[in-house]
């Protein structure tokens, strides 16, 4: 388990999955640990893979596979989770890996609308080291019927 250090600075945490290399800024980012179990939640939206119990907080799985259309597959051992916050609640991504935490300069960086000006789900771009890094907007994962759905299901879940 990797708790990181909070800064002010643009940090982002660089992750794969398949070969392309996403990233969420560090200032969201909880904490980054190895895949466990995770146990099915009915009435789920589609992208909710289902919960994990994290130190006694029940957490939504987040099928970012899904979300970005990739090809879905079976959970590795050797894959990790991102534990994520929302300004509604904490969240959990799987990835392949996680590459590490970047500081990109200012001149590798571009908006989203500047490279993909119809892209949903990312707030910007980093070339760093010949690498294309799509940097994600976390906030809008979750449409607002998926949040309600989520939240239904959650609250049946915990009864």
């Amino acid at each position: 388990m990797t708790n990181l250090p909070r800064t002010d600075r643009n940090y982002i945490v660089v992750f794969v999955l398949e070969e392309p290399r996403y990233a969420l800024p560090l200032s969201v980012v909880e904490r980054i640990v190895r895949a466990v179990e995770i146990t099915l939640l009915p009435k789920a939206p589609e992208i909710i893979l289902g919960v994990i119990n994290m130190q006694g907080q029940i957490l939504p799985v987040i099928d970012i596979r899904k979300r970005f259309r990739l090809p879905t597959r079976e959970i590795h051992l050797e894959d990790h989770f991102i534990i994520a916050r929302t300004p509604r609640r904490n969240v959990v991504l799987t990835v392949d890996s996680v590459v590490g935490v970047r500081e990109p300069k200012s001149h590798e960086m571009m908006s989203a609308e500047q490279v993909f000006p119809f892209a949903e789900y990312i707030q910007g771009v980093a070339r760093i080291e010949d690498n294309i890094i799509l940097i994600n907007d976390l906030d809008q994962f979750l449409s607002i019927d998926e949040e309600r759905m989520l939240d239904l299901a959650l609250s049946t879940k915990t009864e």
